[in-house]
């Protein structure tokens, strides 16, 4: 997804890998490239189970593998492509912030939490109300420094979750930006994702994830004896999450 709390100039090369685990949880990492005016955050709605707890959420510092995406596009064939994408209540305590990398990150275990993060790293109201799927989503929120010198491309963002539909493989992929909801939006992405069997339409990575990635240093979100399946996604789609059923 591409959901910022500020108005952004550039978002491209969106790279985002999930794998669900067996107690139910799901890995989750994602990496764009960007160009902003100001400080802000990147919102990330994933599927928890309502009334999550604040530590539900764990984040895990890629910092020192910065080349997560770039090894995994490597063990794939290179894609033909037909052009690029564009470049209330009582007093609340705040939330937890958790420094991972170069970033700051928190858990909203829902949409009412936002009230207990800094307002320039919150989305406002009204666009929530045009997106009742949310009501009882938990948010991972990554604050993002403005790049000093055009655009930045960010080590990769991880963590694990609950997700609430343990048969479901998300990926968050609804663009909001600087406010605005579309109906379709112009895409840059490649998804990535360890399943039981090969998606649909999806590629399959020849090779074992132990030949394409670093795996120990993955920290555990990636399954070495598994292949790794592949979409990309560069033009326009409606403006929608992604999910793989398992």
């Amino acid at each position: 997804m591409c959901c910022f709390s500020g108005k952004v100039d550039v978002v491209a090369d969106t790279n985002i890998f999930a794998r669900g685990t067996k107690d139910g949880r799901q890995f989750l990492v994602y990496s764009m490239r960007f160009k902003a005016g100001e400080d802000l955050a990147m919102i990330l709605p994933i599927p928890t189970p309502k009334d999550s707890a604040e530590d539900a959420v764990k984040f895990i510092n890629l910092e020192k593998y910065e080349a997560f995406f770039d090894d995994m596009n490597k063990g794939f064939p290179k894609p033909e492509s037909d052009g690029r994408g564009p470049k209330g209540g009582g007093v609340e305590k705040n939330l937890a912030v958790i420094e991972v990398g170069k970033f700051v990150a928190s858990f909203v275990p829902a949409i009412k939490d936002f009230a207990r993060l800094d307002k320039q790293f919150r989305l406002p109201e009204a666009v929530w109300d045009k997106l009742p799927q949310y009501k009882d989503f938990g948010f991972a929120v990554f604050k993002l420094k403005k790049p000093e010198k055009g655009e930045q491309k960010v080590h990769p963002m991880a963590f694990d979750f609950p997700r609430d539909d343990k048969k479901i493989v998300f990926f968050p992929t609804l663009h909001i930006h600087d406010g605005s909801v579309p109906v379709k939006a112009k895409f840059d992405h490649s998804l990535f994702c360890q399943v039981a069997e090969a998606p649909s339409g999806w590629e399959e990575s020849p090779g074992l994830a132990d030949t394409i990635v670093k795996v120990k240093d993955t920290q555990g979100i990636v399954n070495g004896d598994g292949h790794i399946y592949r979409k990309v996604m560069k033009g326009t789609f409606e403006n929608k999450d992604v999910g793989i059923l398992v």
